[in-house]
């Protein structure tokens, strides 16, 4: 367990289980967790889960475990501690990750907590790893993620592989959740990898 938080934030777009997902498993491998919900990051919770509220997550995550690992931040205090860049942390993950999101990072423009915190981790040189969940891609779309890759983050789409044979949707949910723990530096046991045979 690294005592350096992880930054979480949740965006619109689509891909909510994704989120569940990654903080079910950061509470389970207990890595301290700051987590900003953005207001579009909230409604699409309470769209595409049975969450409605950071309370209902919490219970259904397990109230004394999220409590250990998760701090909230409202996306609307930009004096908060993921908004300066003396405050250490081991870096972010903004999963899913709205366009819009992707715009103001590369563009620098720090509208909200969670734009902000994005642009500290890049100016630090710490691990800032970005799941989009879009389709068709634009050529707006196209620059802006060459941009923040060129600034150093990593853009992880939400595309899951099928060559372990997925059955259940989770196991698709899995499949990106692995590989975002991978790029934030979280050591985790989620789901199989190439050449682990069958389940």
């Amino acid at each position: 367990m690294s005592t350096l938080p992880l930054v979480v934030a949740i965006t619109g777009a689509s891909g909510a289980p994704y989120a569940v997902r990654l903080l079910e498993a950061l509470v389970a491998a207990d890595q301290p967790t700051w987590l900003i919900v953005s207001g579009h990051g909230q409604r699409l919770l309470d769209t595409e889960t049975p969450f409605a509220s950071i309370e209902a997550l919490r219970e259904h995550v397990g109230a004394s475990a999220w409590d250990r690992v998760i701090t909230t931040f409202d996306d609307g205090d930009r004096g908060a501690k993921p908004a300066s860049g003396s405050v250490r942390t081991r870096g972010m993950v903004i999963c899913p990750c709205s366009m819009g999101t992707v715009a103001a990072i590369a563009h620098g423009t720090s509208r909200s907590l969670v734009e902000r915190a994005a642009d500290v981790v890049l100016k630090e040189r710490r691990r800032l790893v970005l799941v989009p969940r879009e389709t068709p891609l634009s050529e707006i779309h196209l620059d802006n993620l060459l941009r923040v890759t060129r600034a150093g983050a990593v853009v992880l789409p939400a595309a899951p592989g099928f060559y372990h044979r997925p059955t259940r949707i989770e196991e698709l949910v899995d499949f990106v959740v692995q590989r975002v723990l991978d790029h934030a530096g979280v050591e985790h046991t989620i789901a199989r990898r190439w050449g682990d045979g069958p389940a």
